[in-house]
């Protein structure tokens, strides 16, 4: 296992067990727990890959329908591209409360709450009629995507601290293969269901119903419970909790710059990437098809990145891979978009996979689950601030420019300063060690 993985072991390993609370809110070594049942392990991957499975057809589902949403609401670009910012937004604000919720509920319980508040928004948004009845849907199902987003990190972490990289690979491949799975079969499952996008919209939330199962047997198993009853945490552990000041460390603000572009990148791709083939005369349905291309890179690259950013002690080349990637990706982009179309969408589909990347980079970059916790708090919330812009820029320069050059001219430059911050961010070090020595 990498190195990173093994100096986290190591450093927190006490000489006795002791039985000990682990979640976001605790920050205990996973190896003080005493062992855990086997069919609790098993039915964590089960619920681990579910939730990942959820936690984007809400997105690229729209991403693929956008124009006809568009239509049914009688939505302007500007107001297009709004929409396509609301994801960040809500990441951000409800993100910032996981930790919070997991201390008092326990992790188990938040994602459980999530799938459910993922299900019932996505159920609801097409039929409440009108754009704020269908933003406020939009955010119900937003606001359980966030604090599972969150709350995964911390969960691998918990529950399987050597195996950081490839259980973020396993989590990352599942999130990849929702993604585009909802971007390839949306338009055709709507044609199939009569031609309403309502429908082809609200269909997801059948899956976020599956995803609840899981994660309600874990919430109710007492035994995984009692890890998170706060009478649990040691004076040591609340002490760690209190001290870890997270935003003076340098690496978690490159960390969260990194995030909050390669999120503004993929925000971008998911909610525009479609409409753009479409202005160039590729059909809806090939154009939903390229978006998932786009998507699917993330199955096999995110179960691969991981693991091998875990065994590099920098993992600054591999940012430097994927934004290369994206260069040549918009570059084609402005000018071949028809042409070369399936080019840029793998293309794009790679430079895509520095999402997994920022996750792994969460796990390496603190020791314990306490800095995890905040770390991934942070940096995912101050990330998703960052990138909220992004999509809406890209929906005003569209409607003004009357073309896709100076959107495309955007994103390519966002991927030079995403370059050198996640190279700073991928550097061989954690924020505990910093902050210890800023204060």
């Amino acid at each position: 296992m990498a190195s990173e993985e093994t100096k986290t072991m190591t450093a927190s390993t006490p000489p006795t067990p002791t039985p000990i609370r682990t979640d976001a809110a605790s920050g205990a070594a996973a190896e003080k727990q005493p062992p855990t049942r086997a069919w609790a392990t098993r039915l964590v991957i089960v619920g681990i890959v579910l939730a990942a499975l959820n936690l984007r057809p809400a997105i690229t589902s729209l991403g693929s329908l956008l124009e006809e949403v568009r239509d049914g609401l009688g939505m302007s670009g500007t107001l297009a591209g709004l929409l396509t910012s609301v994801p960040p937004l809500c990441f951000a604000v409800f993100g910032v409360m996981a930790p919070r919720l997991a201390r008092r509920f326990g992790p188990s319980a938040v994602v459980c709450a999530g799938m459910v508040a993922i299900a019932a928004g996505l159920v609801m948004r097409p039929f409440l009629g009108g754009t704020v009845g269908f933003l406020a849907a939009s955010a119900l199902a937003l606001m359980g995507i966030a604090v599972s987003n969150v709350l995964m990190p911390v969960i691998v972490k918990r529950w399987f601290p050597d195996r950081v990289g490839s259980m973020t690979g396993l989590y990352s491949m599942a999130l990849a293969l929702g993604t585009s799975m909802a971007a390839a079969v949306t338009v055709p499952m709507t044609d199939a269901l009569g031609g309403s996008w309502q429908s082809g919209l609200a269909v997801w939330a059948t899956l976020a119903v599956v995803a609840v199962v899981p994660w309600a047997l874990l919430a109710r198993d007492r035994r995984a419970a009692s890890t998170a009853s706060p009478e649990h945490v040691s004076a040591e552990v609340r002490q760690e909790d209190a001290g870890l000041r997270i935003t003076r460390s340098r690496t978690a603000w490159a960390l969260a710059c990194f995030f909050g572009l390669q999120a503004t990148a993929a925000y971008i791709t998911m909610g525009w990437m479609p409409q753009i083939f479409r202005d160039a005369g590729v059909p809806a349905g090939e154009a939903g098809v390229l978006l998932a291309v786009t998507m699917a890179m993330g199955v096999p690259l995110a179960f691969v990145i991981p693991r091998v950013a875990t065994r590099l002690p920098n993992q600054g080349p591999v940012v430097v891979v994927l934004g290369l990637c994206g260069l040549v990706g918009y570059a084609g982009l402005y000018l071949a978009p028809e042409g070369g179309a399936w080019a840029w969408a793998l293309l794009l589909g790679i430079s895509n996979c520095a999402f997994p990347l920022a996750l792994t980079m969460v796990g390496m970059r603190a020791k314990s689950s306490v800095g995890v916790a905040k770390l991934s708090a942070f940096a995912q919330s101050t990330g998703y601030l960052i990138s909220i812009p992004g999509p809406l820029l890209v929906g005003v320069l569209y409607q003004h420019s009357g073309g896709w050059g100076l959107p495309i001219a955007l994103m390519a430059g966002l991927m030079v300063p995403q370059i050198v911050v996640g190279i700073l961010a991928g550097r061989n070090r954690t924020v505990e060690d910093e902050v210890a020595v800023a204060a």
